[in-house]
């Protein structure tokens, strides 16, 4: 009776030591295989690395331009208006740069004071400021005015299986897709590292979807690597969390039976070793 009693000890174990070893490292680490020195030649000369983001539809743009010619700068700023005053009187009009907002139309234009109707799908920010800097240049006699862009709802969209799955926005443009599973606070052990999707919609509307290894050092190469606006992250589960989700109420009370009965057998052999 002892021996069979430390047969069943030995057998508990094994399937603990089972269970444990579920998901190998190989399944859960990221970058795999990279060598202790990086090949920076090779990243500098990527066109990855240098990306930059591009306007899109329903782009919110802050727009502010300043210089020392006051006059001549209200005219290319938005005016935000003051609160009406109890006693009958109106503050004066003042602008504020915090409220120079744009929104970019699904015909990617903007509509700037004075100088109507402008383009901007598909350019950078630096590039809209080099074109709003020669618009305007003539209105200015001293100085070159200084002109601030932010595209202000830069957001992405993290679902499946991450800690906290949600909408995150962030005030930089040059964010990556490991920003944004940071944000999410990193995937479960039930992520799959190896195929995670991005859902992406370019600016005339076309769809794609891109796979992504997290496990391949050469992720900073996918064009995915860094996020464009209202990108979409979807981690999808392994085979161990799929598995789970399909034992329902019956298989659930049938693993508790067995549970029970597992328990009753060792209760069983204590009481008459």
């Amino acid at each position: 009776m002892k021996l069979f009693k430390n047969k069943l000890s030995l057998l508990t174990l094994l399937c603990v030591l089972l269970m444990s070893s579920c998901a190998p490292v190989k399944n859960i680490a990221y970058f795999q295989k990279v060598e202790s020195t990086a090949d920076m030649k090779k990243l500098e000369k990527s066109a990855i690395s240098q990306y930059v983001a591009r306007i899109k539809p329903k782009d919110i743009l802050s727009i502010t331009v300043v210089a020392s010619e006051n006059e001549a700068s209200k005219g290319y700023n938005l005016i935000v208006p003051q609160l009406y005053v109890p006693n009958n009187t109106y503050s004066a009009l003042t602008s504020v740069p915090s409220l120079q907002n744009y929104l970019v139309d699904m015909d990617g234009y903007i509509d700037f004071p004075s100088l109507g109707k402008i383009k901007v799908v598909g350019i950078t920010r630096k590039e809209l400021e080099e074109l709003l800097q020669e618009r305007i240049a003539s209105a200015f006699s001293k100085e070159r005015p200084i002109i601030t862009i932010r595209i202000i709802n830069f957001t992405v969209n993290v679902l499946g299986e991450v800690a906290k799955p949600g909408k995150f926005e962030t005030a930089n443009d040059r964010f990556t897709i490991l920003d944004a599973l940071a944000m999410a606070g990193d995937m479960t052990v039930y992520g799959r590292r190896d195929n995670v999707m991005v859902l992406r919609e370019s600016a005339d509307g076309v769809k794609q979807y891109i796979k992504i290894n997290l496990t391949d050092k050469d992720i900073i190469y996918s064009p995915a690597y860094y996020l464009e606006q209202n990108d979409v992250v979807y981690v999808e589960p392994n085979k161990s969390k799929s598995n789970s989700s399909n034992f329902g109420a019956a298989e659930s009370f049938t693993i508790s039976v067995v549970s029970t009965l597992f328990s009753l057998a060792s209760l069983i052999i204590t009481v008459f070793k």
